[in-house]
């Protein structure tokens, strides 16, 4: 399950967005029509949909029981093949026929996102805002895609010291990233709900778009 934004005029970049633990929720619909708009094809997964079948996804959700599914380490291989389905769609004709394909994930899809880069070598880049390191530590020596780290400066659930362990192991394994703190942003700062942090949520969603630009003009270069 999945919801699909074609691009008004497509650029051959596609993007699966892995929404948080609240699951495919209106913002991730909106946030794929945001990277249509601007000539982006995109997929925003459902990573509930083998769990929760066909009820609404809204703040009434019960997700704990489906978000503890996901964590588990056995379902690591659901998810990623998730996100392989979205990509082979995003290649298709039906998809768009990209050339290049990221992951953009928040939360627990931050996580997501960043360990696809040791999943699938198909994609340009990987994207996560505010995931948590913990669930992949063991995947950074097999990464290959260049990350973007966005983190909440004031994140509850998500302590520095687990941030700053996770940079320098991606330094050590020499893994290329770029990565922004957001001092005083709590956790879900992009979520367009939360005006007060309208300013961190604007600049997240400029480096995401400049992370995405830059990558497809190297391939470009390069004559990839």
């Amino acid at each position: 399950m999945a919801y699909f934004a074609r691009a008004v005029e497509p650029r051959s970049i596609g993007v699966v967005i892995v929404p948080a633990r609240l699951g495919l929720l209106p913002f991730y619909k909106t946030l794929t029509v945001r990277f249509a708009e601007i000539g982006i094809d995109a997929v925003a997964l459902d990573l509930y949909g083998r769990t929760a079948g066909d009820i609404p996804r809204n703040d009434d959700l019960p997700f704990e029981t489906h978000y503890e599914a996901m964590t588990q380490e056995s379902s690591r291989g659901q998810v990623d093949s998730d996100v392989r389905a979205a990509v082979d769609f995003l290649k298709s004709d039906e998809g768009g026929a990209v050339e290049q394909v990221f992951t953009v994930g928040i939360c627990f899809g931050g996580s997501v996102s960043w360990w696809q880069s040791a999943i699938d070598p198909r994609l340009s880049g990987c994207v996560g805002l505010y995931g948590a390191p913990r669930y992949l530590l063991d995947l950074v020596p097999q990464m290959t895609a260049p990350l973007l780290l966005l983190h909440a400066g004031d994140d509850a659930f998500i302590p520095p010291e687990e941030v700053n362990g996770f940079e320098r192991d991606l330094t050590n394994a020499g893994i290329p990233f770029e990565a922004k703190v957001y001092p005083g942003a709590p956790h879900s700062f992009f979520d367009r709900r939360f005006a007060e942090h309208r300013e961190a949520a604007a600049d997240a969603w400029s480096r995401i778009l400049a992370f995405i630009d830059a990558r497809a003009q190297d391939a470009h270069g390069s004559g990839s």
